[in-house]
């Protein structure tokens, strides 16, 4: 037996008083084969010592029966695990030839994950290259709204799922299949299994870059793609204010725990920003006012009485702060603004809408970073 023999055979066995394996538990820490000897080192946390003997005998027995191996250890520290599966040589499936497979997450929902991924593939479209986008949130599927169109995919002969095309992109979502007005009451196996489903059963065919709409947290979906899928990496949203930076730090650390690489960290909603015009009764501009505005920066009043200002609704810098946390960089701020919810509920992506927007330029800063760090 090698090493991935003998992961296999570790995933057969489940944690006592649980259904899900030891592996995906990430209780394997490290692992050796060397023939007839095998050594295999396990971080079990738990204050029990019987369930602790209750996973070691399992180990031994289930290796004992192969009768591959004449010396066979198992080591146990008390610490927790550091990882959600062990990394393996076994083989990650998608139906197609794809380059650049990068997941748009963050552990905190409404931060404008969607909004995010479907402006970036836009804009890497727009730049020449062949895109597909995957929307994975089962229970609140975003993109059919975001991309304004809704439909049933075709199935080919062979019980493949044909991807729908919006904008010169390859898109598919769970709400095409199950319909926008549909609650899904699903458990987690059914998710797990949908979410394979994805990438095993559609036709991707040749892509640049596969960009995926992640749910929130750090669940079945993000830990069946860890161990299913060869994720280039991770782009992590989040907004300013500290309640979601909380969340937000989970869903980094679990990318970083099942090894894939957290690209950098894109900073939402992050100030609204207001433009007006000062005028006298007489309708003449003013433009010799000093102005301080509560709770507001980056205050301007031009001479013909052009007046801006960004109102800081949620903060600042918290995306800088986890970007220097992480030691990853910082992609992008976005702010909040209207022409964003204008576009989003058209069903266009802005940097399409209005490539001249000054929201789009940020996006196209984003692309930039993103694809100089993959080169």
């Amino acid at each position: 037996m090698n090493k991935e023999d003998v992961i296999t055979l570790l995933k057969t066995i489940s944690y006592p008083g649980f259904s899900r394996d030891i592996v995906s538990f990430g209780m394997v820490d490290q692992l050796e084969v060397a023939e007839d000897r095998v050594r295999i080192w396990l971080k079990i946390s738990t204050p029990q010592e019987e369930k602790r003997k209750t996973v070691v005998q399992s180990v031994k027995n289930a290796l004992e029966k192969t009768q591959a191996f004449q010396d066979i250890q198992v080591l146990v520290s008390d610490q927790p695990p550091t990882q959600a599966a062990v990394v393996t040589e076994a083989p990650k499936e998608i139906n197609g030839n794809v380059k650049h497979i990068i997941a748009v997450a963050s552990g905190k929902g409404g931060v404008g994950k969607s909004t995010l991924a479907a402006n970036l593939a836009a804009t890497l479209k727009t730049r020449g290259h062949a895109v597909g986008l995957l929307d994975l949130d089962i229970y609140g599927p975003s993109l059919p709204i975001i991309l304004g169109f809704i439909g049933q995919p075709e199935v080919t002969s062979s019980q493949k799922i044909i991807p729908m095309e919006r904008y010169g992109m390859k898109v598919m979502s769970f709400g095409f299949l199950s319909g926008n007005e549909t609650p899904v009451v699903w458990r987690g196996p059914l998710v797990a299994r949908m979410t394979e489903q994805f990438f095993r059963d559609v036709e991707w065919g040749d892509l640049d870059y596969l960009i995926l709409d992640l749910p929130p947290g750090t669940g079945d979906v993000q830990l069946t793609l860890s161990q299913k899928v060869p994720l280039t990496g991770a782009i992590i949203v989040t907004t300013p204010q500290d309640i979601a930076l909380a969340d937000v730090k989970k869903g980094a650390d679990m990318f970083r725990k099942v090894n894939t690489p957290v690209l950098g960290v894109v900073e939402n909603m992050s100030g609204y920003y207001v433009r007006g015009q000062l005028k006298k009764s007489d309708g003449s501009p003013v433009s010799d006012l000093e102005l301080t505005i509560e709770g507001s920066s980056d205050v301007r009043l031009d001479e013909d009485g052009s007046l801006s200002f960004t109102v800081d609704l949620f903060k600042r810098g918290g995306g800088t702060r986890e970007s220097e946390r992480l030691g990853v960089p910082l992609l992008g701020v976005l702010p909040l603004a209207p022409e964003i919810m204008v576009a989003t509920d058209a069903g266009e992506p802005l940097v399409l809408r209005d490539p001249e927007s000054s929201i789009t330029k940020i996006y196209n800063v984003i692309a930039d970073k993103l694809e100089a760090s993959l080169s």
